[in-house]
């Protein structure tokens, strides 16, 4: 067994797909593969994975993931079809362009930021992405708030309860919300308007209560359970596209991630998405004109 191995605990009876981020004497540090759960176990407790997609349940995670990105693709065309809020805009129906809001996701995890990318590049969601260690977040945004002055920031990697402390009302009890909090009130303290920055936080079975009382808007887990790698990127996407007239429809946005009610929270907030006219480029294609 080596670093980079697929392996699942025997323990466990095998319910989590990981890769062996480390080892450390007889232990191995383990990172979910498709949940942001952060674990360490007795190498003789681990079993490697040749084909990761005969686990029924990352085979079950990934098809929830395909599902929650379908949705959104569907929500995008209804909503640049004209309907909705877009018909009382102009009753001629010009072209308008469209500026959805900004995303900056700091991530713990490599895998996890390339993925999450590649979702905000597909949905055409303007996007800035950081790989950081968890302790190094709350630094990193004293830097990068007011460089890249985002509408939203995503603020996840991985996390999990102390197998010694069964308190979960302690932040000592975590393996990474401490660090969560901290950059939750970085961000906070930037801007305290929490309609004007979103804030998304947390990871697997991270401490919900004390992320949303740092300031976030969203945040895991209420439930203390596992959320899939993408949650956090859905509740951003859907945050991004939401009218800056209306409330995310917070109901609907936690049905519909991976995880559900047990895996994600937060409390009402506005949406970060606007549209303008003219679209110049529209109108001179149109128009068979060019423009310079």
């Amino acid at each position: 067994m080596k670093q980079g191995d697929l392996v699942v605990r025997k323990s466990y009876g095998g319910d989590v797909l990981f890769r062996v981020a480390a080892f450390a004497a007889k232990q191995a540090v383990l990172r979910g593969t498709d949940f942001r759960l952060l674990a360490d176990a007795p190498i003789e407790d681990l079993q490697t994975v040749r084909n990761p997609d005969e686990l029924g349940g990352t085979r079950q995670a990934r098809i929830k993931a395909h599902e929650s990105l379908r949705r959104i693709s569907e929500e995008r065309t209804r909503q640049t079809g004209g309907a909705g809020f877009m018909a009382a805009l102009d009753d001629r129906r010009q072209p308008f362009f469209e500026m959805p809001g900004k995303v900056l996701h700091l991530d713990g995890d490599p895998n996890y930021l390339k993925k999450s990318m590649q979702v905000y590049a597909q949905l055409k969601v303007p996007a800035e992405g950081l790989h950081c260690h968890e302790s190094q977040m709350p630094h990193i945004l004293v830097r990068l708030l007011p460089q890249i002055r985002p509408d939203i920031v995503v603020i996840t990697g991985h996390d999990g309860v102390l197998k010694q402390r069964q308190d979960l009302q302690h932040l000592s009890s975590y393996k990474n919300s401490l660090n969560f909090v901290h950059a939750v009130n970085i961000a906070r303290e930037y801007e305290r308007n929490r309609d004007s920055l979103v804030i998304v936080a947390g990871a697997c079975q991270s401490h919900f209560e004390a992320l949303l009382q740092a300031g976030a808007n969203f945040a895991s887990s209420p439930g203390r359970i596992m959320i899939h790698a993408l949650d956090p990127v859905y509740v951003a996407v859907r945050t991004a596209f939401t009218p800056f007239r209306d409330t995310i429809n917070i109901t609907d946005v936690i049905a519909h991630t991976i995880s559900g009610r047990q895996g994600v929270g937060g409390i009402e907030t506005m949406g970060r998405y606007r549209v303008g006219v003219p679209n110049m480029k529209a109108g001179a294609s149109e128009q068979n004109v060019n423009v310079l």
